[in-house]
C-alpha cells in the first residue's frame, strides 16, 4: 500500500509538473529577466549621470580659466536636455555668464524660464527667482518685488537672507522701515548666512534704527576687518 501511494503521489506530482511547471517557469524566467533588466537600466542611469556630472565639471573649468564662450558651449548639450539637476544648473550657468557680460535682459529672462520649469528641482527654482528680481529690481514694483520674495525669506529656508535682503530693500521703498528693520536684523544674526550679507544687513538695520548688534566682540572684528580692507 505504501508503494501504491508513492506511485500514485509521483503520478499526481508528474500531472501537477505537466499542467503548470511551462507557466510557472515562464513567470520565473521573466521575472529574472525584469530583474535584469532593472540592473541594467540602473546601471545605465548612474553612468549617465555620471557622464553629465563630468560635462558640468567641464563647463565649470572653462569658466574658472575665463572663457566665458567656452564655458557657455560646454554647457549648452547639458542644457539642452536632461531631467536631473545638471540641466537646472548648466542653465543657471548660461544665465550667469549671460549677466556676467553686462546682457541683462537676456540673462533675466533665462533666469525666468528656470524659475517656470516644474521639472527642475526646486532648490535651482527658487534661486533663479532671486536672481532675476536681482537683476530687475530697479524697474520692478516693489510690490511686485516682496510677492515674490517673501514666500523665500522665512528663516530656515535654504536662500533666506538672499531673499529675505531684496525683500527688506523692497519695503524701504516702501517706506515700510518697521518691517525692513527687524528682518535686516534678523538676516545678520543668521549664522548660515555669508559674512558679507551679515555685515550689509546689520548696517541696515542699525540705519533703520534697529539694533543688531548680539556679539560686540564679533561687531568689532567686522568692523577692524572691514577698515583693514580699506
Amino acid at each position: 500500500m505504501r508503494e501504491v501511494d508513492d506511485a500514485l503521489r509521483q503520478d499526481e506530482a508528474i500531472d501537477l509538473y505537466k499542467r503548470y511547471g511551462k507557466p510557472v517557469g515562464a513567470a520565473v524566467l521573466l521575472a529574472l529577466a525584469l530583474f535584469a533588466g532593472y540592473l541594467i537600466w540602473d546601471h545605465y542611469r548612474d553612468a549617465a549621470r555620471a557622464e553629465r556630472a563630468e560635462k558640468f565639471t567641464v563647463a565649470l573649468d572653462k569658466l574658472e580659466s575665463g572663457g566665458l564662450d567656452a564655458a557657455v558651449k560646454a554647457a549648452a548639450p547639458l542644457a539642452a536636455d536632461g531631467s536631473d539637476g545638471t540641466q537646472a544648473a548648466a542653465r543657471m550657468l548660461q544665465a550667469g555668464i549671460a549677466e556676467e557680460q553686462g546682457k541683462a535682459a537676456e540673462a533675466a529672462k533665462a533666469f525666468d524660464a528656470v524659475a517656470a520649469d516644474t521639472s527642475a528641482p526646486q532648490p535651482f527654482r527658487d534661486l533663479a527667482t532671486i536672481r532675476s528680481v536681482a537683476l530687475r529690481f530697479d524697474t520692478l514694483p516693489p510690490a511686485t518685488v516682496i510677492a515674490l520674495m517673501k514666500p523665500l525669506a522665512e528663516p530656515g529656508k535654504p536662500w533666506f537672507g538672499s531673499a529675505g535682503e531684496l525683500l527688506g530693500l523692497a519695503y524701504v521703498k516702501q517706506g515700510n522701515n518697521t518691517l525692513a528693520g527687524p528682518l535686516f536684523a534678523a538676516i545678520s544674526r543668521d549664522k548660515t548666512a555669508p559674512d558679507s550679507l551679515r555685515r550689509r544687513t546689520r548696517q541696515m538695520a542699525g540705519l533703520l534704527g534697529v539694533d543688531a548688534i548680539d556679539d560686540v566682540n564679533e561687531a568689532a572684528g567686522a568692523g577692524g576687518t572691514a577698515q583693514a580692507a580699506q
